[in-house]
């Protein structure tokens, strides 16, 4: 089993990590990658970027003096989003760690996909990013199903906690021979599931958290997931969506042995 999550847009450096890092696996993409950016004049870099001045300034200014093998921090640590901070890899137990390690994967516009101990530098590059890099106008052309087929090669049951944007790069080339299954998070209104942006990022990191301190080892495990006043809906899940409602009935069920 892979978990496939997002990551987030502001990173921070942490360089005193105690454990080895080790080297993402699409480095001569991201180089590629790297040399594209740094040929952008202000102007171009900020539109690829679609952001603010402030953060465009500080990000040019990184993509000018980065380097992709010194300073790094594990990518794990290195995101601050509120799925990072609700996860909170910061206190983990080495058990967590390694656990994650070898079941977590973060997708990432400018890195491909990351090991949690895989060494990263701060960027700003979001996988729905437009730029014209040779044939390619879109990142999603640029990386194709290589993100898929390196994941499918680990893993024939991906459990989905990344946005849309990210999750695009694996769920276009899922065939029936890989499971895929799609956590949803969410409340009912007026008989329809609604997800909040806010809520559903809290409970990925929660998800993750809890897969890794009960040591997940298949899907069905997964549906005994009670935190953050959620519980698993079997009427509205099926083998590819697991539906987990705010304030519904807690489910009942064991985990089975499975996929």
């Amino acid at each position: 089993m892979r978990i496939i999550i997002s990551p987030a847009k502001k990173m921070k450096v942490d360089t005193d990590f105690p454990l080895n890092m080790g080297t993402p696996e699409f480095m001569k993409e991201t180089e590629v990658l790297l040399e594209y950016l740094k040929g952008l004049c202000y102007a171009e870099a900020k539109d690829v970027w679609k952001c603010n001045d402030n953060i465009a300034k500080l990000n040019y200014e990184r993509i000018q003096r980065m380097n992709l093998y010194a300073n790094l921090t594990p990518a794990i640590l290195s995101y601050e989003g509120i799925q990072y901070q609700y996860m909170g890899p910061g206190v983990f137990k080495r058990s967590e760690f390694e656990y994650i390690e070898e079941h977590l994967r973060i997708l990432s516009g400018f890195y491909g996909m990351l090991k949690p101990f895989d060494g990263v530098t701060p960027y700003r590059l979001e996988m729905q990013a437009k730029l014209q890099l040779g044939k390619f106008d879109s990142l999603y052309d640029f990386w194709g199903k290589r993100l898929a087929e390196e994941i499918f090669s680990q893993s024939d049951c991906i459990v989905n906690l990344a946005s849309k944007e990210y999750s695009r790069c694996i769920s276009e080339y899922v065939d029936n021979s890989i499971r895929f299954i799609s956590c949803i998070f969410g409340e009912m209104k007026e008989k329809k599931v609604v997800e909040k942006g806010t809520q559903v990022k809290m409970a990925r990191g929660e998800m993750v958290r809890f897969m890794a301190e009960n040591k997940t080892k298949n899907a069905e495990e997964i549906k005994l997931f009670d935190r953050l006043g959620y519980s698993y809906n079997d009427s509205l899940s099926d083998d590819c969506t697991y539906v987990f409602i705010k304030g519904g009935k807690q489910y009942a069920g064991k985990g089975n042995e499975g996929t």
